[in-house]
């Protein structure tokens, strides 16, 4: 009896531990995958290049969404309309483009050299998300995002992601209703931003606006 007391002493905290470290053990080996040029992100495959492709853009009546293993609520935040930024009031002050900044945790929409807003963002905890400059594909009103993993507790299953903006393979910047934690790393990669205020930034770029994304 003592002896089997003993090894739950021992055994049951090791397990606790483990079970509470296992996302950091998701991400740390996407983080060091991409430190040697290899991407273990499940959104980065052509597999999910093509699920994107057959995504229609249509709300979904199944709201039942889950992140990090865990439910979350949904909710269906629409954008205001922008006079000032969606061109209605003035004119483009020259090409639209997009920078990300991963150290300030910031989207700036530019206009030239002009920026015309700024929002915060949450980029890439679980897996890093990648630096460099492409431009959107596709826009989705709305869509379904799966990834992570169940075992590691970092599975996500996401109906109606809003107003998102693909740009490199599955990494898109969109709206993200399963957080409130904004200017703060949060997501698996891609470009989290309230919903409201990806909203302006989807009625703002067009298919084909350069992302720049940068630390």
């Amino acid at each position: 009896m003592k002896r089997t007391l003993l090894i739950a002493v021992i055994v049951l905290p090791v397990l606790f531990l483990i079970l509470g470290a296992r996302r950091y053990i998701y991400s740390a080996y996407q983080h060091a995958g991409a430190r040697f040029g290899i991407n273990f992100n499940n959104i980065a495959t052509g597999d999910y290049v093509k699920y994107i492709k057959s995504q229609t853009g249509e709300f979904e009546a199944d709201q039942r969404a889950q992140f990090l293993n865990r439910l979350v609520g949904f909710k269906d935040r629409v954008s205001t309309q922008r006079a000032d930024i969606l061109g209605e009031a003035t004119q483009p002050k020259g090409e639209k483009w997009i920078e990300v900044d991963l150290s300030d945790q910031k989207l700036y929409m530019k206009e030239g050299d002009t920026t015309a807003g700024s929002f915060l963002i949450s980029s890439g905890k679980w897996a890093p998300t990648p630096q460099g400059q492409w431009r959107i594909w596709t826009k989705l009103r709305y869509t379904r995002m799966m990834g992570g993993s169940k075992a590691l507790g970092t599975y996500y299953n996401l109906p109606n992601v809003p107003y998102t903006m693909y740009y490199d393979r599955g990494y898109g910047i969109h709206g993200a209703y399963w957080h409130n934690n904004f200017g703060n790393p949060m997501s698996h990669g891609c470009i989290n931003m309230k919903p409201e205020e990806a909203g302006i930034v989807f009625r703002w770029a067009d298919i084909g606006t350069k992302v720049i994304v940068h630390i």
